[in-house]
């Protein structure tokens, strides 16, 4: 077998048996690598998304690991623990839009109290359904690389003061703060930054509690900036008027807790149980990219790297062993 696909989707692996066709032989399967019972690879070049972990042993039967996604963290740190050489790949940009309207979305949706709109429709309830119009509201960025200068141009555009966090000021149509001082400003907080080993946990109770009470928090990058454990606190208290999430802490686990309906043996599936008991609380699973632009592109590109591994062992984006990204903000 040439190779093998895992945590592929309907819609996706449609488009992958369509443009694949029988150019070469390959296996595919909704599972993560931990779902699918594999001891061993079936094929010397397997491709992933980021919800699967990959046996650090299966490095000596490995040539190439390509993830179906722009983030490659996951990747970089499979890299730290082998020994053996494993080309790793990963996309170029397909989602930029589609990410940045689902994060607006999901604001908005939590600003006119949605989830509760939803379930007291069938009472034609409308008591505490009160929301807020996003014009004039202070929303700051997070990350302003390709997703987040898009939300800054899609919330710009909606009529918000937007203001944006990066140690990278490159956009001179946007005004940049430090992240203390956007923080007590922000009515919105969008997360769209990339996971370096500095910003783990950077959304953390501390930070977050220095916020205006009822401030929304969104997150469409990493789970790993935002620790679940103080998500719940800050809901619990109040303090936080909204969260939405696409990306969870330990996303593999969870995910895999999420499809047996074992919420109690995981911790942090437990607490997304907890903070899902509250009305103004939306999770995605980790779906923002999913439109059907997106998904095209994402096949497309995916096929191409395929293809061009199979004849030259490489990728076209490549990460290398111990590579380092020190960004944080």
């Amino acid at each position: 077998m040439d190779a093998f696909f895992y945590e592929t989707f309907e819609e996706e692996e449609f488009i992958i048996k369509d443009l694949l066709g029988e150019k070469l032989t390959y296996g595919i399967t909704r599972k993560t690598i931990q779902e699918s019972g594999h001891s061993e690879p079936p094929a010397k070049l397997i491709s992933i998304r980021t919800q699967s972990i990959i046996p650090i042993e299966w490095q000596y039967k490995l040539e190439g690991i390509f993830s179906r996604t722009t983030g490659y963290d996951h990747l970089k740190q499979y890299l730290e623990n082998v020994h053996e050489n494993v080309v790793c790949g990963y996309l170029e940009e397909y989602a930029t839009r589609a990410v940045a309207e689902h994060a607006i979305l999901v604001m908005l949706a939590l600003m006119r109290f949605l989830p509760k709109q939803l379930m007291q429709f069938k009472n034609f309830d409308r008591d505490g359904l009160t929301g807020l119009e996003c014009y004039e509201k202070n929303l700051l960025v997070v990350g302003v690389g390709r997703i987040g200068s898009e939300i800054v141009r899609i919330g710009s555009g909606l009529g918000m003061n937007v203001r944006g966090v990066d140690i990278v000021q490159r956009h001179k149509n946007i005004q940049y703060t430090n992240k203390d001082e956007g923080i007590k400003w922000a009515d919105v907080i969008i997360c769209a930054m990339n996971l370096t080993d500095e910003n783990r946990n950077y959304f953390n109770y501390k930070l977050l509690k220095n916020a205006k009470r009822g401030v929304i928090f969104i997150n469409v990058a990493r789970g790993e900036h935002a620790p679940l454990q103080d998500l719940l606190k800050l809901i619990q208290e109040g303090h936080l008027g909204g969260i939405g999430l696409d990306v969870f802490e330990d996303e593999p686990t969870i995910a895999v807790a999420l499809r047996k309906g074992d919420m109690e043996s995981v911790e942090n599936a437990r607490i997304i149980s907890l903070m899902l008991k509250h009305p103004n609380v939306i999770f995605t699973p980790h779906n923002a990219f999913n439109t059907i632009e997106a998904v095209r592109r994402k096949v497309e590109f995916s096929v191409r790297e395929i293809l061009y591994f199979l004849q030259n062992k490489t990728f076209n984006n490549t990460i290398l062993p111990l590579r380092t990204n020190r960004n944080h903000f």
